[in-house]
């Protein structure tokens, strides 16, 4: 336990993200019909989509690199990522004056890929595998000195997210239930341990594609468990594509989540389509799968009064977008 992340080290990154990460607002979403006099539980959007890179992996990448010292941000700094982690180490690369170079599968969608290249970053194309982006990015940070920035498997990272988890219960302390797209796990490890920290009573659920289900198995076999590439590239969430949380992340969930729900593809392109209609808010399909666990899937959460869901990003390709929005 003593590994895990603490709220003192969240506050921290939160000084740190200040004036450059959005602190961003809750989104009433519009209740569904219920009968007459019957009140449903209120739902509130946590809209990272609005962040300068349009998700929440800018908490995490400015954290940590802010956090080196002048010799390390000097050599330049390095990472893997299927692309909002990419796009948020080269903004916060560009904004703290140091070179970056982002490993990404040759599969990413094309819209994130060209905003990291408008951002000054060197792009490196790799096999659409989590062994074959860390290998790759581990080599070019021994042959150049590179600094790494994992995407989710570091302690600086999960802080950085965690600021979402305290901001959620700063702005409403009397949340019940948070749901919490999972790829890596940075995210929802953060997110618990802030969440856990400041409001114990209250459920922190993890929402994964069925198509990508490796932390639902991870969590019911007490280790990690992983996924072969072919099988979770099935998914339409790019984003939610690594195969295996990582072992840090992993940690904190067994210490502080209380559950893992899955959606469908449908219910991903469904619940997109109802947050750009209902709360003018764009999502993309990884941003889309907390609010789906909630439209779709509310007899599997626990029971409350006010639930958060997190939309983690909002950079859709727009071909898909368009596609979903028919």
């Amino acid at each position: 336990m003593s590994d895990l992340v603490s709220l003192p080290e969240i506050e921290r990154a939160a000084e740190r993200i200040a004036g450059v990460a959005v602190r961003t607002p809750l989104v009433p979403f519009p209740r569904d019909p219920a009968p007459a006099g019957a009140g449903g539980p209120a739902l509130l959007v946590k809209a990272e989509s609005l962040q300068p890179i349009g998700a929440f992996k800018l908490r995490g990448a400015y954290s940590a690199i802010s956090s080196l010292d002048p010799e390390e941000r000097a050599r330049g700094v390095v990472t893997h990522s299927s692309g909002n982690h990419a796009q948020a180490v080269a903004y916060a690369a560009r904004a703290l004056g140091t070179k970056a170079v982002l490993v990404m599968p040759h599969t990413t969608p094309g819209v994130k890929v060209d905003a990291c290249i408008a951002l000054g970053a060197e792009v490196v194309y790799v096999e659409p595998t989590s062994r074959a982006r860390a290998e790759t990015a581990g080599k070019l940070a021994a042959a150049h000195g590179f600094t790494m920035i994992p995407p989710y498997d570091d302690a600086r990272i999960i802080a950085g997210q965690g600021t979402t988890g305290m901001e959620i219960v700063q702005d409403r302390p009397d949340v019940d239930v948070v749901l919490v797209p999972v790829s890596g796990g940075g995210l929802i490890a953060g997110v618990s341990a802030a969440v856990k920290a400041l409001r114990p009573e209250a459920k922190v659920i993890g929402v994964e594609p069925e198509l990508a289900a490796d932390a639902r198995d991870s969590m019911a076999a007490g280790r990690p468990v992983s996924w072969g590439a072919e099988e979770t590239g099935r998914t339409i969430a790019d984003a939610l594509r690594v195969q295996q949380v990582g072992d840090l992340p992993f940690a904190h969930m067994r210490a502080h989540v209380d559950g893992i729900v899955t959606v469908t593809e449908d219910e991903i392109r469904r619940t997109m389509r109802r947050l750009a209609r209902e709360a003018r808010l764009i999502a993309e399909p990884a941003g889309a799968v907390a609010t789906a666990a909630y439209l779709h899937h509310r007899e599997d959460l626990p029971e409350g009064r006010t639930y958060v869901s997190i939309l983690s990003g909002g950079n859709v390709d727009p071909a898909l977008f368009l596609d979903v929005l028919r």
